[in-house]
């Protein structure tokens, strides 16, 4: 099926948008950087200044900057003035602690307020913040904090003693540890601090030195599903993406409730959860619980969330569940929706503009990228299924993909027009592109070519410069001579009203070199006999044809995800083999973003 594209009227929008559906003729990112201050007396530029010191300095400063809510009901507003002053006193602790500019301090938490003090005392400090996943086990914490040579930690006490503690004689340079849950009058575990303890008798100012734009500001790893994660290094300048692409592809205004709902420990979480909604001194809400239909809706309706950026596996289980209200009634304040983490299904934004009055609007971004670069913005209409349109200052195109790679023989790459698959390649450029991969200076080489850099997503580009997600390049199907993107069948088959999920495989056969076998999680009002596996097959091949369609169907109880939300259909292939797939914490990839 395809969906009609959803036409936007100017008077639904409420606000005037900050990218006209038109574009903006004549961007630079020059201009983006006259959006922000800059250290004062032309010394460089620091997030943390952009994203705190520079309204607390100003008439926000008594301007809630963020809206915790605790797990139990607790419930803490911190201004930018108060986040000034405590991200100084952490600032002042690292110097004391004996770190140094460029040292790594990493941060193994849930959404608890000291994580957004570390992270942003860190950037103040000039040293490089890197967050973790906090439901990662041992052995991924252990990787990523021996290759990032981390120096502080900042955590929990179970996370510490459960993941870290015994893993300390194998990270030589991990010199802290500073425990968020242990109060500053409390002794905290041999061998470590206490944050509390440690930031009380601080001063709350901090001058932040003079800071270069090329200073290593984030490092985030992704992909560690093959050999070793790699960490990706960005830098302070990365500010300028991320307060221009929160301007026009979430369309912040000052005035605005923004939630995210990533978990900080992706990065996600942290451009999009921490530092772009800092950037324009807007209220973000940060719920420390986990996932609920009833809370999330009750946290949309009662904070009156106005901006949300939410991931498609929380639309999918919302949908899936079902909603206590419809339309006005879930979120009387909510006025643009947002999704990223992986392709959203046309399904989810039809459903995004039944349920709420609003459209899901689709993006695309990666770790490598730092920002947001793709993406179906506020005043452009909607056509459901695709990533949007490139933000102003990015040139994106899709390259012919050959055995070889991308290059022809001449050493140029060749771009295609509208309708034909390839790969997603950017121009470099842009301030948040990443810098490098640590310790892996031959891996980075490799993502560029032809003057590129190579996504290895796949994806086509319409006549009007709409982007469509086609799959990994790992990930597609090899049928028959047919390249098929299971992100399509899966979008397909989310369409039958019996199917609340679907995962898409390849499985390996002599004659078509592999078939298309999906495994689906039905409806619960929905028959799982052997009835739906028919009507599934057919309803396929109604929609997408013999070729393309489903030949195997396996209804099955839920489907495995990344940490991230991301359907991992390397583990469904491995399952299918019969192949032994190992401790599930050490397959987690990175988020894409």
């Amino acid at each position: 099926m395809t969906y009609p594209t959803i036409h936007k009227d100017p008077a639904d929008l409420r606000v005037t948008p900050n990218l006209p559906a038109a574009g903006w003729p004549g961007f630079s990112w020059a201009v983006a950087r006259s959006w922000l201050d800059g250290l004062p007396d032309g010394a460089g530029l620091n997030i943390a200044h952009e994203a705190v010191d520079r309204h607390a300095a100003g008439p926000r400063a008594g301007h809630v900057a963020l809206r915790w809510l605790g797990r139990h009901g607790e419930r803490l507003d911190l201004t930018y003035a108060d986040l000034a002053r405590r991200t100084s006193a952490f600032a002042h602790a690292l110097e004391r602690l004996g770190t140094a500019p460029g040292d790594s301090v990493f941060a193994l938490s849930g959404r608890v307020p000291a994580l957004y003090v570390a992270a942003i005392g860190t950037l103040k400090a000039r040293r490089v913040f890197c967050p973790l996943f906090s439901a990662f086990g041992p052995e991924p914490v252990r990787q990523r904090m021996a290759i990032g040579e981390a120096t502080v930690l900042v955590t929990t006490r179970t996370a510490y003693e459960r993941k870290v503690a015994a893993l300390r004689d194998g990270l030589p340079r991990l010199r802290h540890v500073l425990l968020t849950d242990v109060p500053a009058d409390a002794a905290p575990p041999e061998g470590t601090l206490s944050f509390a303890a440690l930031v009380a008798g601080e001063a709350q100012e901090y001058a932040i030195a003079p800071t270069d734009p090329e200073t290593p500001a984030l490092l985030h790893f992704t992909s560690g599903t093959t050999g070793t994660p790699k960490g990706a290094v960005h830098v302070h300048e990365a500010v300028v993406m991320h307060h221009a692409s929160a301007r026009f592809a979430l369309d912040l205004h000052p005035e605005d409730v923004y939630w995210c709902t990533a978990d900080p420990g992706w990065v996600t979480g942290t451009s999009y959860g921490i530092v772009a909604p800092l950037t324009h001194g807007v209220t973000s809400i940060v719920d420390e619980a986990d996932f609920d239909a009833e809370r999330w809706y009750a946290t949309l309706r009662e904070e009156r969330v106005s901006v949300w950026y939410t991931a498609p596996t929380a639309i999918r289980r919302l949908m899936r569940l079902g909603g206590p209200a419809q339309g006005a009634l879930a979120a009387p304040a909510l006025r643009f929706v947002a999704s990223v983490g992986e392709p959203l299904n046309p399904e989810a934004v039809v459903w995004g503009q039944d349920a709420l009055g609003l459209p899901v609007h689709d993006n695309w971004w990666q770790t490598e990228t730092g920002g947001i670069m793709i993406a179906n913005t506020a005043a452009a209409d909607v056509r459901p299924g695709s990533m949007g349109r490139p933000l102003p200052g990015v040139e994106a195109a899709v390259l012919r993909r050959g055995p070889d790679g991308v290059l022809l023989a001449d050493g140029r790459a060749e771009v295609l027009g509208p309708g034909v698959g390839g790969e997603l390649a950017l121009r470099p450029g842009w301030p948040s592109m990443f810098r490098g991969y640590l310790h892996a200076e031959e891996r980075y080489r490799r993502c560029f070519a032809g003057g590129w850099y190579l996504t290895g997503d796949l994806a086509s580009r319409d006549e009007d410069g709409y982007f469509w997600f086609l799959g990994r390049a790992d990930d597609v199907i090899k049928s028959s001579g047919h390249l098929i993107g299971p992100f399509e069948v899966e979008s397909t088959l989310m369409e039958h009203p019996a199917v609340a999920e679907a995962g898409v495989i390849g499985k390996p056969d002599p004659v078509a070199c592999e078939i298309v076998k999906a495994f689906v999680v039905a409806r619960p009002d929905a028959a799982g006999d052997g009835g739906l596996t028919r009507e599934l097959l057919g309803f396929g091949r109604a929609r997408l044809g013999a070729a393309v369609a489903p030949r195997e169907i396996e209804i099955v109880t839920e489907l495995p995800h990344t940490r991230s939300g991301k359907i991992m259909r390397r583990l469904l292939r491995a399952r299918e083999l019969g192949l032994p797939v190992g401790d599930l914490s050490t397959l987690e990839g990175g988020e894409i973003p």
